[in-house]
């Protein structure tokens, strides 16, 4: 692929899913492909000093290129910085917040967006998670065209992925952003060079997914089996799916649905086995995490447990 000359901007953490880290590899294939990467700009709140603060890949990868990194507290006041760069474009993956159009002003080629969906499906921060949750047999990825509308931006093109329901959020993250990079690899020169134009969503099919909050973290054993081994899925990283085992709290890490019937909440015992019965099957435990203690599989727990 051939390069361009152009100044561009990189905005984002690439971290696609909540609770999960990244290898960056949109950033880092645009660095290979030697892109003239003037900046990357991140959200402040991801650099703060909090003992729980993860450092941020990105920045990382940017240091080691000898590329700035900025981290505005409010992405508009920092219009006047951004614009000394005389980037054209600029390239987006989870930046995590709206960008305003007075920043997208700055760039007469506007700003590409790698967002982890088959847009206008899922728009919102949770699609990886959503299609999860939903038992969908298909994703894929979008590179968008951005607007201040939250994902409602033309797209230029896309990339499906078929899914066979039991992806983890981990591995579907990983496998969507190497793709999102690979796209955006391909077809950025034809972007940046206007020989690729975007086209607009059908705004009739959009969907927007809803954010996720540590009250999904709790599992309802109301809700089949099938369900719950979605969530666990979904959540891992955060919020992470929990329950009680007895008078123990755990954190469920992985598990699969069971045949069996019993009453919903009622611990299943079986040799090596652990599981708990819903409305509609059995949730068994593969790994759990017990308050306090390490990642340990079922029959490790099974081999201390007090019913």
């Amino acid at each position: 692929m051939t390069p361009t000359s152009k100044t561009i901007l990189f905005f984002g953490n690439e971290r696609l899913a909540t609770g999960l880290g990244t290898t960056a590899p949109a950033l880092r294939g645009l660095i290979e492909d030697g892109y003239h990467i003037a900046a990357v700009v991140v959200a402040q709140n991801e650099t703060g000093k909090s003992r729980k603060a993860r450092p941020l890949e990105v920045a990382d990868i940017a240091a080691a290129a000898g590329i700035p990194v900025i981290a505005p507290a409010r992405l508009q006041d920092a219009a006047d910085e951004l614009k000394k760069y005389g980037a054209e474009a600029a390239v987006l993956a989870a930046y995590g917040k709206i960008v305003p159009q007075a920043i997208l002003d700055l760039f007469p080629m506007g700003i590409i967006n790698i967002h982890p969906s088959l847009l206008p499906l899922h728009r919102g921060s949770t699609p990886i998670e959503s299609v999860i949750l939903e038992g969908a047999s298909e994703t894929g990825v979008s590179l968008m065209k951005l607007v201040p509308q939250m994902d409602a931006g033309p797209v230029y093109v896309q990339d499906h992925l078929l899914l066979n329901g039991d992806e983890t959020k981990e591995l579907l993250a990983t496998k969507l952003s190497e793709m999102g990079a690979n796209l955006l690899r391909v077809h950025l020169p034809a972007i940046l060079g206007g020989s690729l134009e975007p086209t607009a969503q059908d705004e009739s099919r959009a969907t927007t997914d809803q954010q996720m909050s540590k009250a999904d973290a709790e599992l309802d054993f109301q809700k089949p089996a099938e369900q719950l081994a979605r969530e666990v899925r979904a959540y891992a990283g955060w919020p992470r799916s929990r329950c009680m085992i007895g008078t123990q709290e755990v954190i469920v890490t992985a598990a699969h649905v069971g045949i069996g019937v019993g009453a919903a909440g009622a611990v299943h015992l079986a040799p090596d086995q652990l599981g708990i019965y819903t409305t509609d099957g059995i949730l068994v435990i593969d790994r759990l995490i017990p308050l306090g203690k390490r990642e340990m599989s079922a029959a490790e727990f099974l081999r201390g447990y007090q019913p």
